[in-house]
Parts: C-alpha cells; sequence; structure tokens
C-alpha cells in the first residue's frame, strides 16, 4: 500500500483535477499510489469566498473522480495565506501517520527547482532581504520575488509568478517542517492556467467554470468536467445547492462589518499596521462588497487577501488559530479503499472525527474550531439558491461510496 495526499478544493471538480489524479496514481512516471486521501477546503475557499456548491457535494465529486477518503481543512486555515493553508493540510495529512507522499500541481513540474526556493528562503540571508522589501511597502508576493532573485537567481523568482508553483513551495516548507518522512510528488499543470478565462482543449479553470456557472450557463462547463461530476453538479444544482453567490449574503456581512469597532477589526486575522482604520472608513459608506474591496485594496494588501481579510471578520475566525496546527481531522467521505486507509491511521496523532456526535467531546481548541465551522456552515447556507436550515453540520453524516 502506497499512500499519497492531495490538499485540495475542486471548486468545482474538472478535468485537470482528473488528470492530476490518474498521474498519482500512474506506475509509469507517476507517483504510483495505490491509495490517495484528499485534504479538502470546506464550504468557504482560500481565495476568500463562499465554495461554489456545499461541500458535500464536492466530496462526491472527489470521490466519483478517484479520491478514497476526503477530511477536511477547517476554516482558519482555508481563510489564509498560501503559508498557513499548506501547513495546516500537510499537519492533517501527517497526523494520519501513514501517508507516504504529498503530491501537488504545479506550473513548472519540477520538484527539484522548488525545493531550491526553499532552501534560498531557509537561507540566513532571507529573512533580514525580505523584511528590507517589505519596509518598501510592496505585497508580500513581490517582496519574496525579489529575495529570492537576489540570493538565488532571477530564473527561481521567476517560478513565483506562478500560483501553483507558489503553494507547491508553501507545501515543501510544510512538509521539511512538520512530516519530514513525507515525500513531495508534483504533477505539471497542463492546459489552461490557474485563472485563465480561456479552455485550452477540454481542460478550463476552475476561474472559468464557477464564471459560467453562476452566469447560468451551466451546459457550458460540462466539456471540462467529468461526466460524473458534471451530473453530480447539475443535481446540487437542481437541489438548490448550487451556485453559492456571495451577493446573496452581501447586506448580512456589511452589517455586520459595520457594527464592529477597530479594535474589534484589528484583532481579525490579516490585519495589521492600522489596516483596521482604514477597513472602518471604507465600511462605512460601501455599498456593496466590491466597492469595499476596492476601497481597501492597495499595492501592498491585494484583492485576495482583503477578501479573506473580510471574510474572517464576518465569519468571526479569532486572528491566532491558523499559527497552530488543526486539532482534529473531519472524515467527510470514503470508499472502500478510504476505509482501508482510516485503519491504517488508527493511531493518528489527531482525534479523527467522523459522527458529529464525537464532536460533543472536544475541549479547548477542537471544540473552537468546531463551533467556528458549525456557525459559519449556518452563515454559508444564505449563499444557496435554497438555504438549508441551521445545524448541517450535525445532519449531514460521512459520505460513503462504493
Amino acid at each position: 500500500m502506497k499512500i499519497a495526499g492531495i490538499i485540495a478544493e475542486y471548486n468545482p471538480f474538472h478535468n485537470g483535477h482528473a488528470y492530476h489524479i490518474e498521474r498519482t496514481r500512474a506506475e509509469k512516471g507517476g507517483c504510483e499510489a495505490t491509495h490517495i486521501v484528499a485534504v479538502m477546503s470546506g464550504n468557504f475557499v482560500q481565495r476568500g469566498e463562499p465554495a461554489l456548491l456545499p461541500k458535500a457535494d464536492r466530496v462526491r465529486m472527489a470521490l466519483a473522480g478517484g479520491v478514497d477518503l476526503v477530511l477536511e481543512l477547517p476554516l482558519p486555515w482555508v481563510l489564509s495565506s498560501a503559508e498557513a493553508f499548506a501547513r495546516g493540510g500537510v499537519a492533517i495529512l501527517n497526523a494520519l501517520g501513514c501517508v507516504d507522499t504529498l503530491s501537488f500541481g504545479s506550473e513548472c513540474g519540477d520538484v527539484a527547482a522548488l525545493e531550491k526556493i526553499v532552501d534560498v528562503m531557509q537561507s540566513d540571508r532571507f529573512p533580514a532581504l525580505l523584511r528590507y522589501h517589505l519596509e518598501g511597502g510592496i505585497a508580500f508576493p513581490e517582496a519574496q520575488s525579489r529575495a529570492v532573485a537576489e540570493i538565488g537567481s532571477d530564473k527561481l523568482a521567476a517560478l513565483l509568478a506562478r500560483p501553483n508553483n507558489t503553494l507547491g513551495v508553501e507545501y515543501i516548507k510544510a512538509i521539511r517542517a512538520l512530516a519530514p518522512a513525507m515525500q513531495p510528488f508534483t504533477v505539471p499543470r497542463m492546459g489552461a492556467e490557474h485563472d485563465d478565462m480561456a479552455p485550452i482543449g477540454d481542460t478550463a479553470s476552475a476561474s472559468f467554470l464557477r464564471t459560467v456557472i453562476l452566469s447560468g450557463k451551466m451546459l457550458n462547463a460540462a466539456p471540462y468536467m467529468p461526466r460524473t461530476a458534471y451530473r453530480l453538479l447539475s443535481e446540487a444544482a437542481a437541489a438548490g445547492h448550487c451556485p453559492a453567490d456571495a451577493k446573496r449574503l452581501e447586506r448580512g456581512v456589511l452589517a455586520a462589518l459595520r457594527q464592529m469597532s477597530a479594535d474589534q477589526l484589528a484583532a481579525c486575522p490579516g490585519i495589521s499596521e492600522g489596516l483596521q482604520n482604514r477597513v472602518k472608513e471604507a465600511v462605512a459608506t460601501a455599498a456593496t462588497l466590491d466597492e469595499l474591496e476596492q476601497a481597501i485594496k492597495t499595492r501592498r494588501y491585494p484583492l485576495t487577501r482583503i477578501r479573506r481579510m473580510l471574510w474572517s471578520a464576518f465569519l468571526g475566525v479569532p486572528a491566532d488559530l491558523a499559527a497552530e496546527t488543526p486539532p482534529y481531522a473531519r472524515v467527510l467521505g470514503y470508499n472502500d479503499r478510504g476505509r482501508e486507509i482510516l485503519n491504517r491511521a488508527r493511531e493518528a496523532s489527531a482525534p479523527l472525527l467522523g459522527r458529529a456526535s464525537q464532536a460533543e467531546k472536544l475541549t479547548g481548541t477542537a471544540r473552537q474550531v468546531w463551533e467556528l465551522e458549525s456557525r459559519a456552515a449556518d452563515l454559508y447556507a444564505l449563499t444557496l439558491p435554497k438555504p438549508f436550515a441551521c445545524g448541517a453540520e450535525y445532519t449531514t453524516g460521512v459520505i460513503h461510496a462504493e
């Protein structure tokens, strides 16, 4: 048995994801995994917005697409930086105690090159040089790229201009810190790139698919999704589970933010250096989330970071949680091979949650994260065409696939 881990969002599951899983299983030129466990974001995603459809529907897509076991990445690590997102996912995989490899997509398809970037970032000179560039008022990604270029090379720094390469670097950093026995494996990204709005062949970015689905042209997504994934998407839409749209909750978010004091905003994730005052001033006049985001945006604070910050503030995510590692691993779905992974993980170093009743026994940080996740699910429901009732975290069971 060789178990590979994948950290994903499947928002929605498309042909590129299917290709990644195929290469992770492949014996020739692949990872040769016999079993695959995915750590998946829940009802909100790392780009700072509600997921297109509820996590239960995305779990069904993942299991139909070749994943054997799906675990949840809790909200604080989802609505966070690439570094915290990667660290949270790797920590959960490592807690199982049986994952051999982390498989991830990248534009370069070269683990050795990504490891060289990590070597540069972990060199003695890097922290001071990064701080120097940040003090110049530029955004973190640009400051990081400049520091890598000066210590390493322009060629290495150029790799950081591509989002999957950057996330791959964070995965490798997390592996070195938390799971040194785990091996990184990367699959070259094929076809359309991360946020490309033009498909290439039968591959389209998730951004393109979300755009056409939200515009009411769901059938246009069909060529770029596995047949079963598209059927599940259609069934979710028919049931009123899709597409989620933040605009349905927009005034609720603005109302909550308007009631927060500057001190309360300052205690939210991602807010520092007096940014709370800028947020407080902007939210007093903004009539839409787009207006609010544009009013706050600066060269140093790009839109994705602002969106994560605003949703974290609205959902009540404490600023310090993502600095820790997830306190439990929640099982969202599995098949027969997934059950074999769970059997291998009986000595997991973090609690494995299946039934909601198990959450009642949680204490401390674990209890705090569970309650946060539950509240967030109740609010997420209001972004759906047909909102479901409160308490979905307790009433939606683990999904079993044949």
